[in-house]
């Protein structure tokens, strides 16, 4: 089984989220008093609404977090961003990594690509290895093919 979640782009995600949520706080606490001309005054809801602004900010920023890839012998559930996949062994031609690409993808026998934002360029060779275990499960099932295809 191989489960990958990409490294860099967390952290990057959540030290974002807190910094966010953070200057939104600092800047909810400084809303005290009247606005520029005076013809009106910041209240008590006008810094929870800049702390609530913040606050989804930073969901937003981990809701890049969310990708993952995990794989076994029956097939891959990719999860990226906004949407999910699972798909069986059958359905998926090949594993591509492509030269200068951001992420990994799947090659289906449809000729559609399925991104992978899990699997990205940023983490290196962790990247690689996962793209060369993926593949190592795909070859393993395409193995299993054959050998039920035998006739004996």
């Amino acid at each position: 089984m191989v489960t990958v979640r990409p490294r860099r782009v967390r952290v990057v995600c959540w030290a974002s989220a807190v910094t966010l949520l953070v200057v939104f706080s600092l800047v909810a606490t400084s809303l005290t008093g009247a606005t520029g001309d005076g013809y009106g005054s910041f209240q008590r809801g006008d810094q929870l609404a800049m702390v609530g602004l913040g606050v989804f900010g930073a969901l937003g920023f981990l809701l890049f977090t969310r990708p993952r890839v995990v794989a076994d012998a029956r097939g891959v559930r990719v999860r990226n961003v906004i949407s999910s996949y699972e798909l069986p062994w059958e359905v998926i031609r090949g594993v591509r990594f492509d030269r200068g690409a951001p992420w990994a993808s799947l090659e289906l026998h449809d000729d559609d690509l399925l991104p992978m934002v899990a699997l990205q360029a940023a983490d290196k060779e962790r990247a690689v290895e996962a793209v060369r275990a993926l593949r190592r499960l795909h070859q393993a099932h395409l193995a299993a093919l054959a050998d039920l295809a035998t006739p004996r």
